[in-house]
């Protein structure tokens, strides 16, 4: 019996948006509990509890750069594009799609352990560590990179269940791996005395157990698109089209691993190590606030990817434009909680009074403008899930590489340690404007011309 999925070709759009974007909601929270539940007991271990935080802060844009690929091969890159070939009735393409995502997935995720294994220690200092930090970081890194494979097999599959419909099975498959964290973290850590070394184990176990859950549902007759390997190869040109549209995903995911790479770098210049966990627990916050507006716009882009395969473009606008309200309102909410309660937010990852106290105005500096970021998403998303790899590559480039990074390297020299934090609201604003307008001239332009065309 086949588990129910949704149609996105039918009934109200926002009801279908939101059938799908709850539950990954859900499922981006939990996948987020992976990383913030190791953050929060480690920076509650008596006596090191500071230090180790920082220290687990400069693995960051290194989990980022390596979650990226998922975006690459996953929810920017093969799952639009097997929604799109599902919207055309192509499935034996949609079926090839998904096949050659998981290959490049579990290839690259075998090349990326090789990598940061060989070059660890230069990593980890070219990323912002001192000689205090860096065996907190390298004995966290060292046990994460050993699960790569696993963690981009289950971000890269979940994404094509998730575009199939299938929003609760993707939600369960980031909750078993998130309760076996949340189990194991407090066992290792404490119980056991592993400290930083027990938080890691516990990630990659919890992420190899969602691995094979995504495996096999997508290898079993509940699934729309399965994984076979009878008659399938890896082709060149499906390659390329899946890494060119997943490129812009990719470019955001690295981009931000680059904009933390140089404010932990500016931070340990301008503020020393106090201020590397600070910009920790910044980024911290700024995960936990983002996931519902990444969720939103991730329910939102299979409604937008199949109604475009199937020639529905009053669907499509709809759908982005229920992307764009939720988002912008729930941003709104998400200023105000920031403004008002900024030293409650920080003592979730510490009770370290110094951090404390530089932490409070540091979270309103770089919180604010936040409702711009919904502008940035909400564009961004509708030109990746209609297959624009060209503008939704460049707005990535252009938010964190040509504004954030050059503003958080010149600014301290103006303002300090604020010049570092300053350099966020201002990209976000500026880019998440140009995002979005450009997107409304291109796409919405294109949809019109369509209804035209069909009328």
């Amino acid at each position: 019996m086949r588990i129910s999925h949704t149609d996105f070709s039918k009934g109200s759009v926002p009801a279908a948006v939101m059938k799908v974007a709850l539950p990954m909601i859900i499922a981006e929270f939990v996948n987020l509990l992976y990383n913030m539940v190791d953050r929060i007991y480690i920076g509650h271990i008596p006596g090191e509890g500071s230090i180790a935080l920082t220290g687990l802060g400069i693995c960051f844009p290194i989990i980022s750069l390596i979650s990226a690929f998922a975006r690459l091969f996953g929810f920017n890159g093969g799952a639009p594009l097997a929604s799109m070939a599902l919207g055309e009735k192509k499935e034996e393409e949609a079926r090839n799609v998904l096949f050659t995502s998981f290959t490049l997935a579990t290839i690259t995720g075998l090349i990326l352990t090789l990598v940061v294994l060989i070059f660890i220690r230069p990593i980890l200092y070219a990323f912002g560590s001192s000689d205090q930090t860096y065996a907190y970081a390298r004995d966290y890194l060292a046990i994460y990179a050993l699960g790569s494979v696993p963690v981009l097999i289950t971000l890269t599959l979940n994404a094509f269940i998730n575009s199939q419909g299938f929003a609760t099975i993707g939600m369960i498959t980031v909750l078993i791996g998130a309760v076996i964290n949340i189990i194991l973290d407090p066992v290792l850590i404490f119980i056991f005395d592993m400290g930083v070394k027990g938080a890691a184990i516990a990630t990659v176990f919890s992420q190899t157990c969602s691995a094979i859950f995504a495996f096999f549902f997508l290898r079993s007759r509940s699934a729309v698109l399965r994984i076979t390997f009878s008659g399938m190869r890896l082709e060149s040109k499906r390659c390329v089209r899946i890494v060119a549209l997943g490129t812009s995903g990719f470019v955001m995911g690295a981009t931000n691993s680059i904009v933390q790479i140089v404010c932990n770098k500016c931070a340990l210049i301008w503020g020393g190590d106090l201020y590397v966990g600070v910009m920790t627990i910044l980024n911290s916050v700024r995960e936990i606030f983002s996931t519902p507006i990444n969720g939103i716009t991730s329910g939102a882009s299979p409604v937008m990817s199949f109604n475009y395969g199937a020639k529905a473009p009053a669907r499509v606008r709809k759908a982005s434009n229920f992307a764009m309200l939720s988002t912008l309102i729930f941003s709104s909410f998400v200023w105000l909680i920031v403004v008002l309660f900024p030293r409650q937010l920080s003592m979730l990852f510490t009770t370290e009074p110094s951090l404390l106290t530089a932490s409070e105005p540091a979270l309103r500096i770089y919180f604010f403008g936040f409702i711009f970021m919904s502008f940035q998403t909400a564009g961004q998303q509708t030109f990746v899930s209609l297959g624009k790899a060209k503008p939704a590559i460049f707005f990535s480039l252009f938010r964190k590489v040509i504004i954030v990074v050059p503003l958080t390297i010149f600014l301290p020299y103006l303002f300090g340690m604020n010049g570092v934090l300053i350099a966020e609201p201002i990209s976000n604003v500026i880019g998440g404007l140009a995002a979005y307008l450009t997107m409304r001239h291109i796409v919405f332009g294109e949809l019109r011309r369509m209804e035209e065309g069909i009328r």
